[in-house]
C-alpha cells in the first residue's frame, strides 16, 4: 500500500483525525518561519497520545544535528525530514551514523522536484544506506514544502521513476484529494505527503479533506493491486 503522511500538524485533534483516517505518518514542522511551526512542548504532548505504529516525522529546515537530536529526544519523534543545505550537510558530513547524529535511523531528505528535470541528483552510498525515503517536493521562492504548488510532473517524471529504483520516493507538492490519484499514476511512488491540500487554513486541517485524501489513495491502491 502507498505510504501516506499528513504533514503540518499543530494540534492533537488533527493528528487523531489522520490516525482515524488511516494515515501512516504525521509531520511536525520545526521551522520558525513556517505558519505551521510548533513547539517542542506541544509536539511532546501530541506524540504521547498517538499510537506507536504511527510514524512521527519532524521537519527541519537548515538545522544542525545538535538541534535536531535535541528535539527528537524531547518529543519522541521516529523520523526526521531534512530540508535545506545546512540540514543535509550537518548530517551527511558527520562521521557518526544517523541514530547517533540526530537520534533516529529514519531520514527523509527533501529534493526539489524541479532539480530532477535536467540532470537529476547524486546520492552517496552512505546517504542511500541511511535514507528511509526521498521526498520530492516543490520549492517556491525559497520555501521548501507546504506551498500548495506542484512541481513540473512531466519534466521530472522519468528522473523520479529512475530514482525510485534506488530508493523509496515520497511525492509531495500541491497534492489534494482530487490530484493524489494522478500523482500515483504518474510516479508510482512509495508514498505521498500532503499539507496545504487538506487544510482549512495553515496549521488547521479539514477533517473531511484528510479522510478524502487517504480514501482516494487507498482506492487507487486497490485499483492497481
Amino acid at each position: 500500500m502507498t505510504w501516506v503522511k499528513i504533514c503540518g500538524m499543530t494540534n492533537l485533534e488533527d493528528a487523531l483525525v489522520a490516525v482515524e483516517a488511516g494515515a501512516d505518518a504525521v509531520g511536525f514542522v520545526f521551522y520558525e518561519k513556517s505558519p505551521r511551526c510548533v513547539t517542542v512542548e506541544t509536539v511532546k504532548e501530541i506524540v504521547e497520545k498517538l499510537p506507536q505504529r504511527l510514524e512521527k516525522v519532524g521537519v527541519f529546515v537548515d538545522a544542525n544535528c545538535d538541534r535536531i537530536r535535541s528535539v527528537v529526544f524531547q518529543t519522541g519523534l521516529t523520523a526526521v525530514q531534512l530540508h535545506g543545505r545546512e540540514s543535509m550537510e550537518s548530517v551527511w558530513q558527520n562521521v557518526r551514523p544517523a541514530i547517533e547524529c540526530v537520534g533516529v535511523s529514519k531520514l527523509i531528505p527533501m529534493v526539489p522536484g524541479n532539480a530532477l528535470k535536467d540532470e537529476g541528483i547524486l546520492i552517496s552510498a552512505r546517504a542511500q544506506r541511511e535514507t528511509f525515503a526521498v521526498l520530492i517536493d516543490s520549492q517556491v521562492n525559497g520555501a521548501s514544502g507546504g506551498t500548495g504548488i506542484t512541481f513540473d510532473w512531466e519534466a521530472a517524471r522519468e528522473m523520479v521513476q529512475t530514482l525510485g529504483l534506488r530508493l523509496p520516493v515520497i511525492v509531495a507538492g500541491g497534492l489534494t484529494p482530487l490530484r493524489v490519484c494522478e500523482a500515483i499514476k504518474v510516479f508510482h511512488p512509495f508514498g505521498v505527503d500532503v499539507t496545504s491540500g487538506v487544510e482549512v487554513q495553515p496549521g488547521k486541517k479539514d477533517p473531511e479533506k484528510v479522510r478524502a485524501f487517504v480514501r482516494a489513495v487507498r482506492e487507487m491502491d486497490r485499483k492497481v493491486s
